[in-house]
């Protein structure tokens, strides 16, 4: 589309906030992108002489646009995201990360079992995570098995199989590792309290279960039941020392997302944490591969949209080095000093390591290529076959 066909048509686009999607003559969406003001944003394509190839490109490459207007520039982000994840343009940046990693699953069933595992099943069964190191969640499984008794078996608990008898206590019941929910000794009330437990795990937070055993502990003795005290006296020494290897910042922290970047020519390097009760949960370094020379606003825009939802962050406030609009309920807070300022320095120092291991990657690279067609021609001259 040239300045002036696209002349012929300019009148028609809105001064709106909303998205834009520009097709080529085959019909495939180039590029989606989003605007405060459509008109002026699209306008800018057409009537600018850029010395960015890439941009250049994509202009020589649009047939016709399409766009949707919407209620709010927020509105705009989230739909343009949408919309990337479902067509993936190929002059859209894009979020390099296409590792499985592992979730906790809750199968949707009665008395849920709980594991670790990479594959997600549309099956109705909840996902926990996720999770970037399989020693943390291997952690958390441990943590699970020593203070909350969940069945590891895969028979059907239905009421009526409960009530016909069609089950005995196996060896894990005796070993104390379940309390036999399929002869009816655990209440599906008390399941499912433990397995709200495993969901507090999971966002960091041990209060709830604390205070539960403390007062338990407290009953038994009271009671005279020291040998059943000494149990959950265990189970709260478990939680205690589980605490103590957490990543602990400050008790003063509330829950928040940290968020830094650097930036070179050719990609963008973001690393992201989840502070929950001041230790960090998650922590994550992504890499995004630049395509028109995007701002660094508009990059962590971008990733910060796809990683709150990952890792399934609720956070009211996100640490930045730079201001950016995001979602106007979200404090974005630039910190001078004191522990958000030392988080976002360990931020940085995450992406920086992704830079420095992308550099070296590309340096070997080239080294690769070169040591295989060598030793292609030189089995070429022995009339030899390359395997």
């Amino acid at each position: 589309m040239t300045k002036t066909e696209f002349l012929l048509i300019s009148s028609s686009i809105p001064s709106n906030p909303g998205i834009y999607k520009y097709y080529n003559k085959e019909g495939v969406i180039i590029y989606v992108g989003k605007a405060k003001n459509l008109k002026k944003r699209v306008y800018s394509y057409f009537n600018k002489n850029t010395d960015n190839y890439k941009t250049y490109k994509l202009v020589s490459e649009i047939d016709r646009l399409e766009f949707s207007i919407v209620n709010s520039e927020q509105d705009a982000l989230l739909l343009e995201n949408s919309l990337i994840k479902q067509y993936q343009p190929k002059y859209n940046m894009m979020l390099k990360d296409d590792k499985s990693y592992p979730h906790l699953v809750i199968k949707n069933e009665r008395f849920p079992r709980i594991f670790l595992t990479r594959r997600k099943i549309k099956d109705g069964s909840e996902y926990l995570g996720p999770y970037t190191s399989v020693d943390q969640v291997r952690g958390i499984l441990d943590l699970i098995k020593q203070t909350l008794p969940f069945r590891n078996c895969n028979l059907a608990l239905s009421k009526e199989n409960i009530e016909k008898g069609k089950f005995k206590p196996c060896l894990e019941y005796h070993l104390g590792n379940c309390k036999a929910p399929c002869v009816g000794l655990q209440s599906e009330a008390e399941y499912a309290w433990q397995v709200q437990q495993v969901r507090e795990i999971f966002k960091g937070k041990l209060g709830e279960i604390t205070r539960h055993y403390k007062s338990e502990m407290n009953a038994y003795a009271a009671n005279m039941q020291f040998e059943k005290a000494e149990i959950i006296k265990k189970k709260l020494e478990f939680i205690s020392n589980y605490q103590s290897k957490s990543v602990v910042v400050s008790t003063k922290l509330d829950n928040t997302d940290i968020c830094s970047l650097i930036s070179i020519e050719e990609a963008a390097f973001i690393n992201y944490m989840v502070i929950v009760q001041g230790s960090i949960v998650h922590t994550h370094t992504i890499t995004i591969e630049k395509k028109l020379a995007e701002a660094d606003e508009e990059i962590v825009q971008f990733a910060l949209i796809q990683l709150r939802e990952k890792f399934k962050s609720h956070s009211q406030e996100i640490v930045l080095p730079f201001m950016i609009e995001f979602d106007p309920e979200i404090t974005v807070t630039i910190p001078k000093s004191g522990d958000k300022k030392k988080l976002l320095e360990l931020s940085f120092q995450n992406a920086q390591h992704a830079l420095h291991d992308f550099k070296r990657k590309k340096s070997v690279a080239p080294a690769k290529k070169i040591a295989k067609v060598k030793m292609w021609r030189y089995c070429n001259n022995c009339k030899l076959i390359y395997v």
